[in-house]
């Protein structure tokens, strides 16, 4: 089948290469030349764990190219994704100008039928907006070219994008144009040999469906996090509490670890525009606003853990960070925590030697030259001359370090881990004190 993706960022560049793996004849458009010129030179403008193979073993074999040709991308594919950003504007509704701007440029140049899927996360009611946008770019031209919009939203896990694409739980396909859903069928027959993954559904329920997702797994998060802040002052350990309710099938294991906020480019984003769409229908959200304030406070968590211990004038004082991502797998650094604890430490008068092993050039554009900032070449050499060690990311190279060597690096031998990655009786033993999320049963 012919695909062209309008959007080569996240899921832009995954969805695109994925169709292409299946033996799709795909097109990928971006109005950023640079983007492009990227791509076209083999390189991979986003990190994302095996990415660049699927890409370059496609474009080797003729099944993806990129282009900044909009006149090129509306003519090759009779299916038209639609995966651009959608920031939030000031009052944390989603900003849909990039999408009603590629569904116009799809009206002003479309010749024959066109199933226009939007894939870019977005608030429910913007397939009749994407319609009326082509719909009124087809009027002037005084055609009636027919054409159906489908909402078919994403599913994908920074870090795991790809695998995610390839082997989904299920695919949403929000359509009521008979055509569009055979068209739809086809082109994810290949993502569904064991069982049927196709979930044919109105289009504005598969435009909540995905907002609800996201929804749920962020307020399951916050759910943990404000549960080990309870455990820290009852002097419970969150590890064995979320144990015993992951147990329970009907809760199970998932989403429920404790730490110091979820951050990324969906879960706040698509938390506040489900909010502001609820309060457009005259509706509170009342739980969900919740969640938000919580992860909000929650961000804080590791900062007012070290300031209890060395005070709120933390001048003079370096601290070693490990983590910059907002999770691992990533160099995404959008609504990270660790922008919240590095802004609160130099508030406070501290300096901070960082390092994650893909987010530092993204937090060298973030954070410039900072004064009080800089940067490692490992885990260990941040903690040259430092104070304390603030974990804030969990990747895996940060799971097994060796703590007799931590303890001879640090001032004070003291751990502030946002992310409980270690077992506090191991930590303990090496004569470190351990502070971590909810583990106050066991903190040395």
């Amino acid at each position: 089948m012919k695909v062209s993706v309008v959007g080569t960022g996240y899921v832009g560049l995954v969805t695109g290469a994925c169709l292409a793996e299946m033996g799709n004849d795909v097109l990928c458009l971006d109005i950023d030349p640079n983007k492009i010129r990227i791509l076209q030179e083999g390189g991979i403008p986003i990190h994302e764990p095996g990415l660049d193979l699927v890409v370059a073993r496609n474009v080797k074999a003729g099944r993806l190219a990129f282009t900044t040709d909009i006149a090129r991308a509306v003519a090759h594919g009779t299916l038209q994704f639609i995966a651009v950003g959608t920031p939030p504007d000031e009052d944390g509704s989603a900003d849909l100008q990039y999408v009603l701007a590629a569904a116009r440029n799809i009206g002003r140049l479309m010749t024959d039928y066109k199933v226009v899927v939007d894939k870019s996360t977005v608030p429910v009611g913007t397939a009749d907006k994407v319609h009326a946008a082509i719909a009124d770019e087809l009027a002037k031209r005084g055609s009636t070219t027919p054409f159906a919009v489908v909402s078919n939203p994403e599913f994908l896990k920074e870090g795991a994008a790809v695998e995610d694409f390839m082997r989904p739980d299920r695919i949403v396909v929000g359509a009521d144009d008979e055509q569009a859903i055979l068209l739809m069928r086809a082109l994810y027959a290949p993502f569904s040999r064991n069982r049927d993954k196709v979930l044919v559904m109105d289009v504005r329920s598969a435009e909540l469906t995905k907002y609800a997702a996201n929804a749920m797994l962020a307020t399951r998060i916050s759910f943990m996090n404000e549960l080990a802040l309870l455990a820290e002052k009852m002097g419970a350990d969150i590890e064995s509490v979320r144990q015993g309710i992951g147990s329970d099938q009907r809760i199970g294991f998932h989403f429920l670890y404790a730490g110091c906020g979820y951050g990324g480019s969906c879960f706040p984003k698509d938390v506040k525009a489900l909010i502001k769409t609820a309060s457009g229908e005259g509706q509170d959200l009342k739980v969900l606003q919740a969640v938000e304030d919580a992860n909000d406070a929650q961000k804080m968590v590791l900062v007012d853990k070290v300031t209890k211990r060395f005070g709120q004038d933390l001048s003079g004082k370096r601290f070693a960070v490990w983590g910059l991502a907002f999770k691992p797998n990533t160099d995404d650094m959008r609504e990270a925590t660790s922008r919240v604890v590095l802004e609160e430490l130099f508030k406070r008068g501290a300096t901070v030697t960082a390092y994650d092993p893909v987010a530092m050039e993204e937090a060298q554009r973030i954070f410039g030259k900072h004064p009080a900032l800089s940067y490692a070449d490992s885990p260990m050499g941040a903690l040259q001359d430092a104070d304390a060690l603030v974990i804030v990311t969990e990747w895996k190279e940060f799971r097994s370090p060796d703590f007799a060597q931590i303890k001879a690096s640090l001032k004070t031998p003291v751990i502030f881990d946002g992310r409980n990655l270690y077992e506090p009786s191991i930590v303990k033993a090496s004569g470190l004190d351990y502070l971590a999320i909810g583990r106050a049963a066991l903190a040395g």
